[in-house]
């Protein structure tokens, strides 16, 4: 069976058209809504591309815009307590007053309102509400924080070189139901558009930009000796993480390397301190007889917005409604600990995991050229 991403198009080839001012389609993951959309940069929703949209999308002409720009139209959220599965973050949906608009449901009246919502010499009395375009307000942060296509089309219009908003609308079948990726598929090939996942994006986000910085290092005199403390701050939550480290390395080194993302308070001052975390030992003791290795202590404490949302897929999976109520690593917690291993010089790894991996290159561009089991 053929690989999902092996269906997509790459997010270098989206910017591209993008950039030209063409339409692509946006999917997310199996899990969440399992949708497509299609999603235009804000900047070309003309009214042959809302056209467009309606017709093939049938869905909810959206526009995405970030927390400042909202702010300073002043859309506020369409209610005071959001308790939508997604927490998808709608304002008051508004039309443009004058300038040529009407009733502000037609496709050039639509365009009008967009164009508007991006214009810095528009201002909020200029907005009738309510209206025909929803606004909606992307997270700070975009994808890595909320793995949202509104997050997705600010994103992607920031990485286009564009103003950061977009217009989407979500793709339903000829019979009123949501079109999943086989159909959503078909629809990139019959109308030639690209076609990429949120997933991927996240990816391209982690392996090109960078999320963190180092905010402190010293010596650390831990229970398992000399060590070096290095905090850093991710730049899109401002949370911050830790390192361990102990002894020095070249890029052709081979360097055992563990990352843990839960409970990392814990066993960070466990490591420094006292405390019962055996396999935590057993990983300071592999990085202690080769005398070189860090473990980077990912700080896995959740907001309850992400908490509520793990509750939701458990309940799901227990009353039969999904196929798994497992919760998947983060992606974004393999990814912000891959830049913390490439800040460290490390391009080589033993990589100390509970699951033994077959060597092979990571996404992120890192060799693990060896597993230890724990």
């Amino acid at each position: 069976m053929e690989n999902r991403s092996s269906q997509l198009n790459t997010i270098e080839e989206a910017l591209e058209d993008l950039k030209q001012g063409k339409v692509i389609i946006v999917v997310d993951d199996e899990d969440r809504e399992n949708e497509g959309d299609f999603l235009c940069i804000a900047e070309f929703a003309t009214p042959e591309v809302i056209n467009f949209m309606v017709t093939h999308g049938r869905g909810l002409v959206c526009t995405p815009l970030t927390q400042q720009r909202c702010k300073a139209l002043g859309l506020d959220l369409m209610v005071g307590h959001n308790t939508a599965i997604y927490e998808t973050n709608f304002t008051v949906s508004v039309d443009l007053q004058g300038h040529g608009c009407t009733t502000g449901i037609s496709a050039s009246d639509r365009s009008k309102t967009i164009k508007a919502l991006i214009d810095e010499n528009t201002n909020p009395d200029d907005l009738g509400k309510p209206g025909h375009i929803f606004p909606l307000i992307a997270k700070d942060g975009g994808v890595l924080v909320r793995m949202g296509h509104t997050e997705a089309a600010v994103d992607l219009a920031r990485m286009a070189g564009h103003y950061p908003a977009g217009c989407i609308v979500e793709i339903l079948k000829e019979d009123g139901e949501m079109a999943r990726l086989p159909e959503l598929l078909e629809i990139a090939k019959k109308f030639d558009l690209k076609i990429v996942s949120i997933e991927d994006l996240i990816a391209y986000r982690l392996e090109n930009e960078s999320l963190v910085k180092r905010i402190e290092q010293f010596p650390a005199k831990t229970r398992f000796g000399e060590y070096e403390l290095i905090a850093y701050q991710q730049t899109t939550n401002n949370q911050v993480h830790f390192a361990l480290k102990k002894g020095k390395w070249t890029k052709d080194d081979v360097v055992p390397v563990r990352v843990k993302s839960t409970n990392s308070y814990y066993d960070l001052f466990s490591a420094l301190q006292n405390g019962e975390t055996p396999l935590l030992e057993k990983t300071m003791n592999i990085i202690n007889e080769e005398e070189r290795g860090v473990v980077i202590f990912i700080n896995n404490i959740q907001n309850s917005e992400l908490i509520e949302q793990k509750l939701e897929i458990f309940k799901s999976f227990s009353e039969g409604k999904s196929k798994s109520g497992v919760l998947p690593a983060d992606e974004k917690d393999h990814g912000i600990g891959s830049q913390i291993i490439k800040d460290l010089g490390i391009q080589k790894m033993n990589l100390i995991t509970r699951t033994l991996e077959e060597p092979h290159t990571t996404q992120y561009g890192l060799e693990i050229v060896k597993c230890t089991k724990l």
